[in-house]
């Protein structure tokens, strides 16, 4: 187990468009436990700056998660082991409880707004740890030696229960119609935050994104009726050439489309017929040209296609099992991927049939 210096410093807060840190780099006090930190000192009601502290125990990916093989056989229990992440864990979520106290029970409709421009900026705070659970969990080769199955799930499972309740939050103040979750317009609004990262070989790294509500997979919904919950970057760093060392990413989804849609009847109607059949597919593009900037210019949203590479079914899969399936994917391990779509709708009518 690695000591207690993992947890000795706040974390800088990522800057839009930075790659967040994976470790703090200054000491400072642990905010938790102690009730006057809601109050902000010289400044008494606002709740910006005590709430959006960054918080001082994440661990670093350098760091080992449990003890090098070694000739003392004393092992440490699990609940030892995780009691660090979970402690970090519990302060995030205390934050998260904190943006919603101030919601409901608030009635300075200024603050309140304050929290809401807020939001993106604690997203951000829980990066680093999203960082840690995902790469310690997930990357190949582990950072950490054969992590046990056990300890693998543990991890997985504290980095969903964070990713839903960061979702319950922002769909909570775009409900009181505080933020606004519309993807045509990302500078100003939360459609989706960054939920992790981690690699599967030297030269391919998976980004985690989640969409707070279902997002249309296109501006123009085709392919028809189909809707986006999840985002997977799978960046690939290409052979260095004359020019210097280049990379590609690909873009999956994890999607839904509603079959009482393809069967023309109305929602009224439909409600006994009315299921989700959820599926896991690539980005497509069908233009513009790569080598066109103006068209690129012009164009709202660069059309695409979606590659069905894996149906699941008519149950939503969890956050965990949904990165699970995508690296079997990847990995070759789902068999084979289906072609591109080429017929549009009507192929995925006879899909859904």
């Amino acid at each position: 187990m690695a000591s207690e210096q993992w947890f000795m410093g706040p974390l800088p807060l990522p800057c839009p468009g930075e790659t967040p840190p994976t470790d703090g780099s200054e000491a400072g006090p642990q905010p938790c436990g102690d009730p006057r930190w809601l109050m902000s000192p010289g400044r008494p009601g606002d709740p910006l700056e005590p709430l959006l502290e960054a918080p001082a125990c994440t661990p670093s990916p350098e760091e080992p998660l449990a003890p090098d093989p070694g000739p003392v056989p004393t092992r440490l229990p699990l609940d030892t082991m995780f009691s660090p992440i979970t402690e970090q864990l519990r302060y995030l979520l205390s934050k998260a409880d904190d943006f919603q106290s101030y919601l409901l029970y608030s009635r300075d409709r200024v603050q309140t707004e304050q929290l809401a421009k807020a939001m993106p900026t604690f997203l951000q705070m829980c990066e680093p740890y999203f960082l840690y659970l995902e790469a310690a969990a997930r990357s190949v080769p582990p950072i950490h030696g054969a992590l046990q199955e056990l300890v693998r799930k543990g991890l997985l499972e504290v980095s969903q229960q964070l990713t839903l309740r960061l979702e319950q939050l922002v769909l909570m103040y775009a409900s009181f119609g505080l933020v606004d979750m519309e993807e045509t317009d990302p500078l100003s609004s939360i459609s989706s935050f960054f939920c992790g990262r981690f690699s599967l070989s030297p030269t391919h790294e998976v980004s985690i994104f989640r969409y707070c509500a279902p997002a249309a997979y296109t501006a123009t919904r085709f392919p028809r009726y189909l809707y986006k919950k999840m985002r997977w970057n799978l960046e690939t760093t290409l052979e260095p050439s004359g020019q210097g060392q280049h990379s590609r990413v690909d873009y999956y989804f994890l999607c839904y489309r509603d079959t009482w849609e393809d069967s023309g009847k109305t929602l009224a109607n439909s409600c006994p017929q009315i299921q989700k059949l959820w599926s896991i597919g690539r980005w497509v593009p069908l233009g513009p040209a790569e080598d066109d900037l103006y068209s690129w210019i012009l164009c709202p949203q660069p059309p695409g296609d979606y590659q069905q590479l894996l149906t699941i079914g008519f149950e939503e899969p969890s956050h965990m099992l949904a990165t699970d399936l995508l690296v079997q994917i990847l990995t070759g391990q789902a068999g084979p991927a289906r072609p591109p779509s080429a017929a549009g709708p009507a192929a995925w009518a006879a899909q859904g049939s």
